[in-house]
């Protein structure tokens, strides 16, 4: 098993990603930590194989204590600057995932992670064609969370507006909230749907037909 260790502020979003990682075969999680304090203290105590690393830590950014923990790293973060993808590369992360993410994204670069691992745990001389392979193999399975014709960006805000809203929403209810008209909402809560990323379900009213609601996929 590959021992994972996930450093995240937000202790719900730890849970979520905790229950994503459970999923994936050959993975288990070790532990959590929310701080780069607590952080530091864990890969101390429970010698993970893996850390799954946000940015964003309370008292110190997660891209300062990157070089430090000397653990394989992918960071899952909502940092899209191009100047933390680029720090995050140079401190050793093995990958960058961008918030939110769907459970096959992550589920993807974990298995490719895995592949990855596995090509490079006997201690024996490497040739280049082993080495290339072993980095092609990482970013083998990496994609876009949006399917063809949609906007990833668009399929992100959409997401975003699920997560921070705590709530079930219509597609109404999010493109009043984006500014975007309700048949393009209704696509991309379709979509998301479809991925796993959301929970669907019926919200039925006093009167009229029901509508779809969407919840942000917690497990």
């Amino acid at each position: 098993m590959i021992r994972t260790l996930i450093v995240d502020d937000d202790f719900r979003v730890a849970g979520v990603h905790a229950g994503f990682v459970e999923e994936v075969d050959g993975f288990a999680v070790v532990g959590t930590a929310h701080t780069a304090a607590e952080a530091r203290a864990r890969v101390r105590e429970l010698t993970p194989d893996l850390i799954l690393l946000d940015v964003y830590l309370p008292d110190e950014s997660g891209l300062a204590v990157l070089p430090e923990l000397q653990t394989d790293t992918i960071v899952l973060s909502a940092a899209t600057d191009s100047a933390s993808v680029a720090a995050a590369i140079r401190a050793g992360a093995l990958n960058y995932l961008i918030k939110p993410f769907t459970t096959r994204q992550l589920a993807e670069r974990l298995t490719s992670y895995a592949r990855f691992r596995g090509l490079l745990a006997e201690d024996r001389a490497l040739a280049q064609d082993d080495v290339d392979r072993a980095y092609r193999v990482l970013h083998d399975q990496d994609r876009t969370t949006a399917p063809k014709g949609q906007s990833t960006a668009t399929s992100r805000l959409v997401s975003e507006q699920l997560r921070r809203a705590g709530r079930p929403l219509s597609a109404a209810e999010v493109a009043g909230e984006l500014g975007m008209a309700r048949a393009t909402a209704q696509r991309y809560l379709t979509a998301l749907a479809e991925s796993g990323t959301v929970q669907m379900r019926l919200r039925y009213g006093a009167t009229g037909r029901p509508e779809h609601e969407y919840r942000w996929s917690e497990a």
